[in-house]
């Protein structure tokens, strides 16, 4: 069948038309016998509305208690009080001094000690032979040269007689060997020899020998 042929069929559009007028007719007889108002005293009901109430956070922590501070008192000023006036007595004028310059003395050069005379000469020596001996008891082999090991030494000293022919000094001149174990007991030994008195000082010379026996 033709479709366009069938769209312009007026059966089709008397159809719609009645529809359209029956449903007016019936909002009509609505209004008029008072079904309308029924429909809208039922929408007019009183909705009941539930409120929610909104959930409130805690209130926040009061605050700490602010420190009170206390101001402090500044000290009572100090009084100044002024020392008391002393009156330093007034030295009498005096006449200006002049003093005099002293020239600075030149720093004197270093003395120079002259160089000792010679010694005098010094007096004759008599030899062992020409010395009388009255007492005193010839050195002991030391104990010193012993423990060293020493078993022969020689020494060869002066002595310085008095008038009285007591010994005063004994000098070492020669000495062997050159540790010298020897030079204590000779000089011990020769200070307690005597001589035969001569009136005079003179000096006597001794040669003594050290020797160890087996």
């Amino acid at each position: 069948m033709d479709f366009a042929r069938q769209q312009r069929d007026p059966t089709r559009h008397l159809i719609g038309i009645t529809i359209v007028i029956l449903l007016h007719v019936l909002v009509i007889y609505a209004l008029v016998t008072g079904l309308a108002r029924k429909a809208v005293e039922v929408i007019k009901k009183p909705l009941t509305a539930t409120i929610v109430e909104e959930i409130k956070a805690p209130p926040p922590p009061p605050p700490p208690p602010k420190k009170i501070e206390i101001p402090k008192t500044p000290p009572p000023p100090q009084v100044y009080v002024p020392p008391p006036d002393v009156q330093t007595p007034t030295p009498p004028p005096t006449e200006p001094v002049i003093s005099a310059v002293t020239a600075t003395p030149p720093v004197a050069p270093p003395v120079i000690a002259p160089p000792a005379p010679p010694a005098p000469p010094k007096p004759a020596v008599r030899k062992q032979a020409s010395l009388t001996q009255i007492s005193g008891d010839p050195p002991n082999y030391p104990r010193e040269a012993l423990r060293a090991g020493v078993d022969r030494g020689h020494v060869l000293a002066w002595l310085y007689i008095d008038e009285k022919g007591l010994v005063t000094e004994v000098q070492i001149r020669e000495s062997s060997p050159s540790s010298h174990v020897f030079d204590r007991e000779v000089v011990r030994a020769l200070k307690e020899w005597k001589f035969a008195p001569d009136g005079t000082k003179y000096i006597g010379e001794v040669d003594i020998n050290f020797s160890l026996k087996d």
